[in-house]
């Protein structure tokens, strides 16, 4: 089992003609994603190099109409990406990935107020994140599909990094993954880590949940008390920028410690006060969950 891809998903790549979708779609579609179709304004009829197979549309509504595409991957640059993801919510994609990275803030509060109000239904995972994958079905996105392993593992990280990383150990310890899902580190974003949760807490595939947290709003300390109520398979955790000071940005535009809030050592006595094992340093993730397992 997995949660959001698999072998029935049907993905449109929004922006398949430009250098990164293109590299891309074609990195998904030598892993064995079923990539219908590319979408970019202007460019329907023509051919991207490597993915003659693939037909191009103008719209989402011809890809979705003509080639039953069910998700979207935004490679789009960041002016153009939030009336993107409405188009394909629009159009009646249930999944969109948005890859892009540095959408305004203030479009995104926009998309978020349009997608609550006028398609609930739809999960948008990102922006600014590595996507998803549903190891040997389905890979969406920017991670390299060949460290990742079917399994029973459920991976939520806002790191991209931090998600090849323990995949990567994972895997090396053994433990395959059901579904890994960067949900990006910006300050507004789609999915958060109680949706991911909430998904592989009610996925029979998915055995344990390991999820990869960082400095910068409240998000972890609220998934620590969603487990503590709800979640009854064992859950490990490591917490990234322990060590950066007060008022400065650590990678992510979410990454910030501000008005005395977003403390790893907050969000670390949260996790642990759930009854979460949390990993002390980044090379010690994969140990972690398997000490826990054990």
């Amino acid at each position: 089992m997995s949660v959001l891809v698999g072998f029935n998903t049907r993905l449109v790549v929004q922006g398949m003609s430009g250098s990164a979708g293109a590299f891309h779609a074609k990195q998904m579609v030598e892993y064995g994603t079923n990539v219908v179709a590319g979408v970019v304004p202007g460019k329907g009829g023509t051919k991207v190099a490597g993915l003659e197979q693939i037909p191009m549309y103008d719209t989402m509504v011809e890809a979705v109409k003509l080639r039953g595409a069910n998700a979207s991957v935004v490679y789009v640059p960041p002016p153009f990406a939030a009336d993107t993801i409405l188009e394909a919510a629009a159009a009646g994609i249930q999944l969109v990935v948005a890859i892009t990275e540095g959408i305004p803030v203030r479009d995104m509060v926009r998309v978020k107020y349009v997608l609550d109000r006028d398609y609930p239904d739809v999960v948008l995972i990102g922006p600014n994140c590595p996507g998803v994958i549903t190891p040997g079905q389905c890979k969406i996105g920017i991670m390299p599909g060949y460290i990742h392993k079917p399994g029973g593992v459920g991976v939520v990280s806002r790191s991209g990094t931090l998600t090849y990383e323990i995949v990567h150990q994972l895997t090396a310890l053994g433990l395959g993954q059901s579904t890994a899902i960067g949900i990006g580190g910006d300050p507004v974003k789609g999915t958060d880590f109680i949706d991911t949760l909430k998904w592989f807490n009610e996925d029979p595939g998915t055995s344990s949940i390991f999820m990869i947290g960082e400095i910068g709003g409240d998000s972890e300390e609220r998934a620590a008390q969603f487990v503590k109520d709800h979640v009854k398979k064992p859950v490990g955790a490591f917490i990234g920028g322990q060590t950066a000071p007060p008022g400065k940005r650590m990678g992510h535009a979410g990454a910030i410690i501000s008005g005395g809030k977003g403390a790893a050592s907050d969000k670390i006595a949260a996790l642990k006060a759930a009854g979460i094992a949390v990993a002390p340093t980044p090379a010690e993730m994969g140990t972690t969950l398997a000490k826990l397992l054990a």
